[in-house]
């Protein structure tokens, strides 16, 4: 059987009043002790000053049975008092008056265990049932001895009924504190039981709630806010999880669909070639490039793929100082061959400083050539592709603090003044839509430009797979840097990759003035 309370209010009631009762009850026995002592004591002092004449010594000696005594002169009915012969025989006759039974006394002297003129307790004759006695020894002529005796029944009985008041006390002691404690605790656990019940709620699937915290301060505040603390975490990894399922199957649907139109190409050509065996060479051998371009294709897109995965799991292991200028003007120069009617310059981070313009800096940075490379190839070829062919492009090398800007942003975060290198790749085209403009660092995102690309149309070339932006971020957090994006419809976009940690700082704290460019 269960004998331990359930419940932490029904501990609480009962340690309460156990407690209560234990403190009355020890209080009760302490005064209990108290009076019977100090009764005792005022019985001691009474037998102490009490003392029978000589005369009764020679009385009982003589013929062993008192004179009498006038009526006036008769001893207190509380007393009693017992002689011994010489010989240490008890004599039958006493002095004293009164109904009840007197002390036991032994017969003879040898065996009486008083000492002489000290009080000591004896039971009464009649057994364990009637009260005790206080009796004194005391030593009279010749070799008699006399020994007086008062009850102890005015002390039993005070006693007795302080130990019933007590008994008493206690109990309505216990039943109050069970009573009114009962209800003390409740109102006292109130908040706690909120925090039950609320917690059940929340098991029961409605997770959004959140623990009622009514005073910070106590115990049961500062578990609230615990649990509190813990729901909005668990809460926020929720969401995380739900977003990032939710974009890992957007894009596995994305790498599908992509990865479905060169397939497919490649299928229905591969198909072609086997159904019409006759075919003739000229159209043998567009259908060999087809098959071939789409492989490409799709050769490149899973090379992407693989290049995202990589750079999302795996740290970057291979870390150089670059010159951000010599790989600015190679990648300028790769990027006039693809596209050599487009007008690109080099030119140096501009500030809002007066004076003559300002020479090229070298500027190196620690990190990866071949990946930073691939990033302002993939800016370079991006501005290209979605501006049209008069639109002028600027790449500017050079070093800042941060915030150096305040447009759209993807990577890490770097604290105010910290010290970075800066390539920026602006053109003067028609810019992004400002909806658009929020998720151009998505994968397999591509954005609508403002006004199509005649260089697109005039070198025929099909539109990218949606992953060079998203591919220059995850670099550009590799590298512990950040790619921003400061839009201007009808005026242009400037993509600017900023790394930490350059070699060389900057000549003017205006340099960064340069970038305070307001984000519509």
């Amino acid at each position: 059987m269960r004998l331990r309370p359930r419940s932490l209010r029904s501990r609480i009631v009962l340690i309460a009043g156990l407690l209560a009762t234990s403190a009355v009850l020890l209080c009760q026995l302490a005064g209990l002790t108290v009076l019977r002592g100090w009764l005792t004591d005022q019985v001691d002092d009474r037998l102490s000053h009490f003392k029978p004449p000589d005369r009764l010594y020679e009385d009982f000696a003589g013929n062993r049975t008192p004179r009498p005594q006038p009526s006036d002169a008769a001893l207190p009915s509380d007393y009693r008092v017992y002689f011994y012969d010489e010989d240490g025989r008890l004599l039958r006759t006493s002095l004293g008056s009164g109904n009840n039974p007197g002390p036991r006394l032994p017969q003879r002297t040898a065996d009486l265990r008083l000492p002489t003129g000290r009080p000591t307790t004896l039971a009464a004759e009649d057994g364990p049932s009637g009260s005790g006695w206080r009796a004194i020894a005391l030593t009279g002529p010749g070799d008699m001895r006399a020994v007086v005796a008062l009850p102890l029944d005015t002390v039993d009985g005070a006693t007795t009924k302080l130990l019933w008041l007590s008994l008493g006390l206690g109990a309505a002691v216990a039943v109050g504190v069970v009573t009114l404690g009962n209800a003390a605790v409740r109102l006292g656990l109130r908040p706690l039981t909120r925090v039950e019940h609320t917690a059940q709620r929340i098991t029961d699937g409605a997770v959004e709630l959140n623990v009622p915290v009514t005073d910070p301060d106590t115990e049961v505040g500062r578990l609230g806010t615990a649990l509190n603390t813990m729901l909005d975490r668990l809460r926020a990894a929720l969401h995380r999880t739900e977003t990032s399922e939710a974009r890992l199957r957007h894009f596995m649907a994305d790498a599908g669909h992509e990865l479905r139109t060169p397939l497919t190409a490649i299928q229905g050509f591969a198909e072609l070639l086997l159904d019409e065996p006759d075919m003739p060479g000229r159209r043998r051998r567009e259908a060999h490039a087809l098959i071939a371009h789409n492989a490409g294709r799709m050769s490149r897109l899973v090379d992407d793929l693989f290049l995202l995965a990589k750079l999302g799991d795996t740290p970057m292991s291979h870390r150089e100082p670059v010159d951000l200028l010599s790989l600015a003007a190679e990648t300028i120069a790769t990027a006039a061959i693809r596209h050599p009617h487009r007008a690109i310059t080099l030119e140096p981070l501009a500030t809002h400083s007066a004076g003559p313009e300002r020479d090229l800096d070298v500027i190196e940075t620690p990190g990866d050539p071949h990946q930073l490379a691939q990033v302002l190839g993939n800016l370079l070829s991006n501005a290209c592709i979605h501006t049209p062919a008069d639109s002028s492009i600027h790449v500017r090398i050079g070093a800042a603090r941060t915030p150096t800007g305040k447009g759209l942003g993807n990577g890490r975060s770097l604290p105010p003044g910290t010290p970075v290198s800066v390539i920026e790749v602006a053109d003067n085209g028609p810019g992004i839509k400002p909806d658009e403009a929020l998720k151009v660092f998505d994968r397999f995102y591509r954005a609508t430009p403002l006004e199509p690309s005649a260089d697109n149309l005039v070198a025929g070339r099909e539109p990218g797979s949606g992953l060079g932006l998203a591919i220059a971020a995850a670099i550009a957090t590799a590298h512990g840097g950040r790619l921003e994006l400061d839009n201007h419809p009808d005026d242009g976009c400037t993509f600017r990759l900023l790394l930490p940690e350059s070699t060389t700082a900057p000549k003017d704290d205006t340099d960064e003035a340069h970038h305070d460019r307001d984000h519509p």
